[in-house]
């Protein structure tokens, strides 16, 4: 990647973890390069964040890629979401894909301009998201082969 005064630093280091070959065991692009896997989050934590960044924690991390406006690839396995509580955590964003390094000039800092408290979830509106949940998961049971009445 060319030297760029546009491109924040955080991408240029980003760009370089996962471009070069000697970090690819802890972070790499995946098979189709339109994201980027951290393969083992806590021997990146200890072996890699602090070589590239000023502090050596993960949530740290995450928070700049969300600043930037990426967005952890979240994958469903038979209409349940899978966690990746040992595995390899995928984040991704549309100017952020391999051999495209031009792109990353396109990916600007987020700027804040709403209050905290408009961010926030109402308890209304989570009551109404896990009730649809327990709907989904009641009729992919009715839905089963096997459900007997």
């Amino acid at each position: 990647m060319k030297q760029n005064s546009n491109i924040v630093a955080f991408l240029s280091k980003l760009w370089t973890l996962v471009e070069e070959a000697p970090t690819n065991e802890f972070i790499t692009w995946s098979q189709n390069g339109q994201s980027f896997l951290v393969l083992d989050e806590q021997r990146f934590v200890k072996e890699i964040l602090l070589k590239y960044f000023k502090h050596n924690n993960m949530a740290s991390f995450v928070r700049q890629l969300n600043i930037c406006g990426f967005r952890k690839v979240v994958h469903i396995d038979s209409g349940i979401v899978k966690q990746e509580r040992d595995g390899p955590v995928e984040f991704q964003h549309p100017y952020f894909k391999k051999g495209q390094d031009n792109l990353v000039e396109n990916i600007k800092r987020k700027v804040s301009s709403s209050k905290p408290e408009e961010n926030k979830i109402h308890q209304e509106d989570l009551i109404k998201i896990i009730s649809s949940a327990q709907k989904v998961q009641i009729k992919k049971k009715l839905l089963s082969p096997g459900f007997q009445n």
